[in-house]
């Protein structure tokens, strides 16, 4: 269970100002392991945004494991779901949704496909997935005994102690022991750029920002002085 004050609510409120790609860069400049979802995993609306506990389960070919796997949701969870990245079927649909909806879930993340599209649409509930796909499942595996433990999604596993972060740029799953680390890098991350961003516009341009020809200086004395090391230097980190 989250702790009381690191609950869904915290941590779906804390992204709302914030990016998959500043959380990407937060997980990167503190050594933070993270994961990114395979490239094309994507929100079915654009504006979808989502940040919760991961709720693991893989699917087999029927919609039961999807609901024994709600029985211990908590409020807030994103259920992710392994469907071994197929294309050729939509593991889950309106039915799905309205059900996960009703457990409270924030949202749905697939490694695969969904179906429904008009109906998940019109229910304004996020759903992360490869696209669509008409047909469903025609096949039914074994369960295997950790189905509703981790997940596969991609090269990578996640479980419980894992966190989602999901907008229009994809998804990153986080260590939820590091998440108020992560966090509180990306908010100061967002405001350094935001600070720069605003700058620019103001006609002060990001090369006089960052002192790019003093950069350019010290380059040409040392060949192994980096950009990187320049923005470190100098506090206004845009990379890492």
């Amino acid at each position: 269970m989250l702790k009381k004050h690191m609950n869904n609510h915290y941590l779906s409120s804390s992204f709302s100002t914030l990016s998959t790609p500043i959380i990407s860069d937060a997980c990167l400049r503190l050594g933070v392991p993270m994961r990114i979802a395979p490239t094309g995993i994507r929100p079915l609306m654009p504006h979808y945004r989502l940040a919760g506990r991961v709720l693991p389960v893989r699917h087999y070919g029927s919609v039961d494991i999807f609901l024994e796997a709600m029985e211990s949701a908590e409020e807030g969870d994103i259920l992710v779901i392994d469907n071994q990245g197929r294309r050729d079927q939509g593991c889950i649909g309106d039915l799905t949704a309205l059900e996960a909806r009703a457990a409270r879930l924030s949202g749905l993340i697939v490694w695969g496909t969904h179906r429904d599209t008009a109906e998940l649409i019109d229910m304004q509930y996020p759903v992360f997935s490869y696209g669509s796909c008409p047909s469903g499942p025609q096949q039914l595996d074994q369960r295997e005994p950790d189905s509703l433990i981790r997940a596969r999604f991609g090269s990578f596993f996640v479980t419980r102690d894992d966190v989602a972060f999901a907008d229009a740029d994809g998804v990153v799953f986080t260590p939820l022991e590091r998440i108020e680390q992560v966090l509180s890098a990306a908010e100061a991350i967002r405001q350094t750029e935001r600070r720069q961003a605003e700058d620019v516009k103001a006609g002060k341009t990001l090369r006089k920002q960052l002192r790019f020809n003093e950069y350019l200086e010290k380059r040409a004395r040392d060949s192994a002085y980096t950009f990187r090391k320049h923005l470190r230097d100098i506090g206004g980190a845009i990379e890492e």
